[in-house]
């Protein structure tokens, strides 16, 4: 067999670019980014084909103590991840430290005797080189990794020598998804994750946690301007207060909302789209275990 693949978990802890390291690796859109922590809430997929080798990337949440119980399938997928990959990239930042949660992601890796690549991200923001040199010695202390890459996801410094690293431990295997594929994403999905981007860019800090979107309709039609893409969604919030503020005065935000996530939209699926935004009240959704399966968060 001439051609190669490996499953690769990306872990870290919130908010340390694992998902715009997904994308730059891709070199495509698959998950949203904002600088909020827990932006990502269930394992993503993204497939990087070149030539005989095919690497997929599993995206996972940031490791984080579980307060709900979308937070305990967000920590729970993190575990399923790791157990069923061939190697675990630990993505973190230049720090002068390693926090407990990174110490903990680290344990679990080695204990599934993963090879590990330590992925130190954002040194576009290191002014000092040796900051950076001793961030790499504290980590070398702390394991035995397979190979410490120091990059930039923003910038794509070190990207090339990170996947030609992760391309040595691609075995023997047939491929799993043709060489176009980038993600196993449904448009659904992608449409509903684009439309929760854009409020938590938007919104106060704590109001996007408590919010879920759900795409009930989306059809393509044909008119005399040519194929217009109708979605539907529904945006739920835990309560009223947020749901005035995610409408905004005079239904403002909500408008602002929808015409950035159709602008998106329209350069991701290369259509006129025509999305169209609700606004629900579900109390303690995070907790509804019946609701939280139906959005695909389903524990097992």
């Amino acid at each position: 067999m001439d051609t190669k693949a490996s499953f690769i978990a990306l872990v870290g802890r919130p908010n340390v670019g694992k998902s715009s390291l997904l994308n730059a690796m891709v070199g495509k859109k698959v998950a949203i980014v904002s600088d909020k922590p827990q932006t990502t809430r269930t394992r993503i997929m993204g497939v990087v084909t070149k030539g005989k080798s095919q690497l997929v990337f599993l995206d996972t949440p940031g490791n984080h103590t579980p307060r709900t119980r979308l937070g305990d399938f967000m920590v729970r997928s993190i575990g399923e991840a790791v157990s069923g990959v061939d190697v675990g990239v630990l993505v973190t930042e230049p720090r002068a430290s390693i926090r407990p949660e990174e110490q903990a992601l680290l344990e679990q890796l080695q204990k599934h005797k993963l090879p590990i690549v330590l992925v130190i991200n954002k040194i576009d923001t290191v002014q000092d080189k040796g900051q950076l040199l001793s961030c790499i010695a504290l980590w070398k202390e702390a394991g035995d990794f397979a190979a410490i890459v120091p990059i930039s996801a923003l910038t794509g410094d070190g990207l090339p020598v990170l996947l030609e690293e992760l391309n040595r431990f691609a075995v023997a295997s047939p491929h799993f998804f043709p060489e176009d594929a980038t993600s196993d994403q449904t448009e659904q999905t992608l449409a509903a994750e684009i439309i929760r981007e854009k409020m938590l860019l938007l919104l106060r800090q704590e109001i996007p946690h408590g919010i879920a979107v759900a795409i009930e309709r989306m059809a393509e039609r044909e008119s005399e301007h040519g194929a217009i893409l109708d979605i539907d969604a529904y945006i739920y919030c835990e309560r009223d207060s947020h749901k005035g503020m995610v409408i905004g005065k005079k239904g403002a935000m909500l408008k602002e909302i929808a015409t950035q996530a159709r602008v998106e939209l329209e350069n991701l699926f290369g259509s006129k789209v025509n999305l169209q935004c609700w606004v629900k009240v579900k109390e303690d959704w995070r907790n509804r275990q019946s609701f939280l399966n139906g959005l695909g968060y389903k524990l097992n």
